[in-house]
């Protein structure tokens, strides 16, 4: 059982690297797109290459999970993600917005496991998150000192808690659901809650090749095949145990960013990222705990 468990926490951390991957595409996108737009064509190629994957499989035949308001529930929780991360990066800077999300996000699933799950995700989890929580702080602030704005720090949390009750509710639906459905549903739903998004701003730099190729990479592999992964993963494993692991995002981005963009991390990056390393390693291991 721990042994398959630990493939399944694989396949998360797996689908983490791959969201890592957003940061450095976005930066190959040409001038004129904005970052909302960016996540709004994201959503809707991944959506729709997520619902033709579930339909060749045959996974929506039969289901009534178009119907179910926790799909809707699921896919409002993950425009709403969207929405308040764009929106908070621009009210208090990247490093800030993304600490908050990434850094709440797990906080915010133990508490839902714990309040409505009544699951004890355990001393293990807490540890690991505190580790790598505090490794994502020191990573991407590189300890410098942050302005912070406090309705950004606000927006950015309700990114944080977007991305826990996506989880939650995910895995309550992947529970009776496959998951190539699962997903191929609710991010089509959420593709089709986010279109407002593109009459508002200009698309024209999806008229070149490069901007039609960093559409495709965030669409199909930093969406539809990362979902797929984590949904595999997160149908096995506990969700704050899931939402700990996808803090591999950042320390992928990083890496990315040190080989690729030939950006240099501090000595104090490169601390954060030992400390997110040792915290995923040990949530891996964490086991979850039903409440008597």
């Amino acid at each position: 059982m721990k042994q398959n468990e630990t493939f399944f926490s694989i396949l998360v951390l797996a689908a983490a690297m791959l969201w890592g991957t957003t940061g450095t595409a976005q930066s190959f996108a040409p001038p004129g797109a904005s970052p909302l737009s960016i996540g709004s064509i994201r959503l809707a190629v991944g959506g729709a290459a997520l619902l033709m994957f579930a339909w060749q499989k045959g996974a929506l035949r039969g289901k009534t999970l178009w119907y179910k308001g926790s799909t809707f529930i699921a896919a409002g929780c993950m425009s709403a993600y969207q929405l308040f991360f764009f929106a908070g990066v621009l009210k208090t800077g990247v490093a800030v917005g993304t600490v908050v999300t990434i850094g709440s996000a797990p906080v915010f699933a133990g508490l839902i496991s714990m309040i409505f799950r009544r699951e004890n995700p355990g001393v293990k989890w807490a540890a690991a998150t505190l580790l790598s929580v505090i490794g994502c702080i020191l990573l991407i602030t590189g300890g410098k000192k942050l302005e912070v704005n406090s309705i950004g720090v606000v927006l950015a949390l309700g990114a944080g808690v977007s991305y826990a009750l996506y989880a939650a509710v995910s895995k309550e639906l992947l529970e009776s659901y496959p998951p190539e459905a699962v997903t191929g549903v609710v991010f089509s739903i959420g593709a089709l809650f986010l279109s407002p998004v593109l009459l508002c701003y200009n698309l024209d730099w999806l008229k070149t090749i490069q901007g039609i190729s960093v559409a495709l990479h965030l669409g199909l592999v930093a969406t539809a095949l990362a979902y797929v992964i984590f949904s595999h993963g997160l149908a096995k494993i506990s969700f704050p145990k899931a939402v700990t692991l996808s803090l591999a995002e950042p320390v992928t981005a990083s890496a990315l960013g040190l080989f690729l963009l030939k950006e240099k991390l501090s000595l104090v990056s490169l601390v954060g990222m030992f400390l997110v390393f040792a915290g995923l390693f040990i949530a891996a291991l964490a086991r979850l705990r039903k409440k008597e």
